[in-house]
């Protein structure tokens, strides 16, 4: 058996203990789903008729809003995903289960992955049910097959990106508890960006952050193609941060796990 079928074979066993996880566990996967929905709920039917007026236009209301807030409360459940993915590895490299698998012939590798792939699946599953219930709720979209496929693309490289940065996070954690906190600031970069209102509605000094931060190209790109807009730029700079933020999050695990592995 070569290097890498080795690897694809362990990984794959990795990936199976992952999904039976969250198979036995289902309440991390309603969470997943629920705070966003949560949101949703609230922003749409507590305050989406003021802000859906303030959208400007010929149509305003809770309608306008809803359909101007949905890419947030996606990327919001990508960012919030990434404390359940830290907590995960987390909990592997403090419970003794990681030395156990060095005593054993499989990939190194094949743990990390085990929990990318397998973050990546619940992730996307849980952004499934909350657009499921944004359409309950009313959101309409202009969006053609190929550009629902291409916003499913957008969300799933967004979510490998943070994926690979919350398990960095969880491997530099030294305590669950401590793993738990580190990813809660990328829950907020939808709130400092133009998730939940515009960011020309914003002061200047907060215009700009949120203008250069990651998130907002990311939602403007979701929300182009949801919304049958145009894209521009926006898809560049997003794919940009994604790549950057997964090739640095990597290198940056991969070191991080060969030099707890090697105690």
């Amino acid at each position: 058996m070569t290097t890498l079928s080795h690897a694809v074979r362990d990984s794959s066993t990795m990936l199976r203990r992952n999904l039976r996880h969250m198979r036995r566990y289902p309440s991390m996967t309603l969470m997943l789903a629920g705070l966003p929905v949560v949101f949703l709920l609230l922003f749409v039917y507590v305050f989406g008729g003021t802000l859906g007026n303030g959208l400007g236009g010929p149509s305003g209301g809770r309608a306008a809003y809803l359909t101007y807030v949905v890419p947030g409360i996606l990327l919001m459940g990508v960012a919030g995903a990434a404390t359940g993915t830290a907590v995960s590895v987390a909990t592997d490299m403090t419970e003794g289960i990681i030395s156990r698998f060095r005593t054993m012939a499989i990939a190194r590798a094949s743990v990390l992955t085990g929990h990318v792939v397998g973050s990546l699946i619940q992730t996307m599953l849980s952004l499934v049910v909350v657009v499921g219930v944004a359409l309950l709720v009313g959101f309409r979209s202009d969006a053609d097959p190929l550009a629902w496929l291409a916003t499913a693309g957008v969300l799933a490289m967004t979510a490998f990106a943070l994926t690979w940065l919350a398990v960095a996070l969880g491997l530099v954690s030294e305590s669950v508890e401590t793993a738990s906190n580190l990813p809660m600031p990328l829950t907020l970069l939808p709130f400092l960006g133009s998730g939940f209102v515009p960011t020309e509605s914003m002061p200047a000094g907060l215009r700009q952050f949120a203008e250069y931060q990651p998130f907002t190209p990311i939602i403007e790109t979701l929300r182009a193609l949801l919304t049958g807009g145009p894209v521009g730029s926006n898809a560049i700079v997003a794919t940009a941060w994604c790549a950057g933020i997964a090739l640095v999050s990597y290198l940056w695990a991969r070191r991080l796990y060969a030099r707890r592995t090697v105690r």
